[in-house]
């Protein structure tokens, strides 16, 4: 009969961690429960309510007191920790006394819905986000983070590569690509940044031990130094206060906004402890205005860069089947969310524009993403390659949705109009910049970006470009 056998009901129990939240030694229920969730002793803490707290404590120097709950395989296990941060010279880890140790059955959590909410923080505080084929090479890759911007154009130019070629695997030796499920949430270096990253690995598709293809999240372990403000002294009111909000401001809001994303999905996601549903439910909103905000900020970000005089985009071959099916491969797991199927029509080779891929690429997100949310659920969004008249090719976006009446048609591309129509479910999240940029990408790609009806009702927007 072993310990946690013996009795339901315990005063306390008390552990020991290192600096790298290592549980050295522990009494013996905690002892018990740290080799249930699958650790050793000693050995990384594998408690992960556990773990939450004591990162935090150790972070920010600061004494714990909370609730804590955790699952040991059989029941659930609760108490009140206290989590008391050690200098530096005593180790630099943690003391850790769970008291008034109570064990009782429960219902097992839904692990499908536990990995979700880890991938939503994950997503929210990634810097670095990209789509990976089957095979782990990298289709596209998009950076938020300054330090990032040499990666981010390393993959574009030499596309098809496998993503840890780009990058410097911490503690990994073996011949690359390794199986995804070990270079998940392994440590690395990105050229140019001197910060210390995490990467996670996604699988795409129904079945994730043979997957389609991969999310690549890249994470900084530690927030980017702020830059110097740029001197705006000489510069005209109007594009001072342009570059102080795109330049200046988003990149140093987008920071805290990120922890605050972060924050919320931990708490909403009971990872600190056990939580009254109604307040797991108020996190979940605040992490979704959090998300509206990051969102605001690229878009600010890219409207200075679309008004910026002279803005000019670059030349180079664009095939736009192919910009379509990354477009697509990129929202899949949100289209899967709102059961939308995404269906992709052209012949790779047929279409092929001059313009900037990264250019298009961004278009087409923003057009398929309008179409996911504001077309109802479980109804599908065509993306379709084509020819359009002599020296121009086109690539269209039409939804099921109620579409848009000619009035509406003339002001959605306008400067803060929110298409003009609601969201399903009467929510409308947009900023209002999204389809003015877009216009504008396309029109400094000597395209065009128009809006009409769908044949089978719904609206259908058409991206035309001059052909290669």
């Amino acid at each position: 009969m072993n310990a946690m056998d013996r009795t339901d009901s315990l005063l306390g129990a008390y552990g020991l961690t290192d600096a790298r939240d290592r549980l050295l030694s522990a009494d013996a229920p905690l002892a018990e429960l740290q080799e249930r969730c699958g650790g050793d002793l000693p050995g990384t803490l594998a408690i992960p309510e556990l773990l939450a707290l004591v990162q935090q404590a150790r972070r920010m120097g600061l004494r714990i007191a909370r609730g804590f709950s955790a699952y040991d395989g059989d029941a659930e296990v609760s108490g009140f920790a206290r989590i008391h941060p050690l200098a530096e010279d005593d180790g630099g880890g943690c003391e850790v006394l769970v008291e008034n140790w109570q064990r009782s059955p429960v219902t097992p959590p839904n692990p499908r819905e536990f990995a979700d909410r880890i991938d939503a923080i994950d997503r929210a505080t990634a810097e670095v986000s990209g789509r990976l084929d089957a095979r782990q090479q990298v289709q596209v890759l998009s950076a938020r983070a300054r330090d990032a911007a040499a990666l981010e154009a390393a993959a574009r130019a030499a596309p098809g590569r496998v993503w840890s070629d780009l990058v410097e695997l911490t503690g990994i030796s073996h011949h690359q690509p390794l199986h995804w499920r070990l270079l998940d949430g392994a440590a690395c270096r990105l050229p140019g940044s001197a910060r210390h990253w995490r990467a996670r690995l996604i699988p795409l598709g129904p079945d994730p031990h043979n997957p389609q293809g991969f999310e690549l999240l890249l994470i900084a372990e530690e927030p980017l130094a702020e830059a110097p403000p740029a001197d705006s002294a000489s510069e005209a009111p109007e594009t001072a206060t342009t570059r102080l909000v795109g330049t200046a401001l988003a990149p140093v809001l987008r920071q805290p906004v990120t922890r605050i994303i972060a924050n919320a999905e931990t708490i909403r996601a009971r990872l600190a402890g056990p939580l009254r549903e109604e307040y797991s439910e108020y996190a979940g909103t605040i992490a979704s205005a959090g998300q509206h905000l990051a969102a605001m900020l690229d878009d600010l970000a890219d409207l200075e860069v679309v008004e910026t005089p002279g803005f000019s985009t670059a030349r180079e071959p664009v095939d736009l089947a192919d910009a379509a099916t990354r477009a697509a491969g990129i929202l899949g797991v949100r289209a899967q969310h709102r059961e939308t199927v995404l269906v992709v029509e052209g012949e790779r080779g047929r279409t092929v524009a001059t313009a900037e891929f990264r250019r298009v690429l961004q278009i087409l997100i923003n057009l398929v993403g309008n179409a996911i949310a504001y077309a109802p659920a479980a109804s599908t969004v065509t993306i379709s390659a084509r020819a359009a008249g002599e020296g121009r090719v086109a690539v269209t976006v039409a939804d099921e949705g109620s579409g848009i009446t000619p009035e509406q048609a003339e002001r959605i591309f306008d400067k803060g109009e929110r298409l003009g129509r609601d969201s399903d479910g009467g929510r409308d999240k947009g900023s209002g910049l999204g389809l003015y940029i877009s216009r504008r990408l396309a029109e400094a790609m000597e395209g065009s970006l128009t809006v009409g009806p769908a044949p089978g009702g719904g609206a259908l927007f058409t991206l035309e470009l001059p052909a290669a």
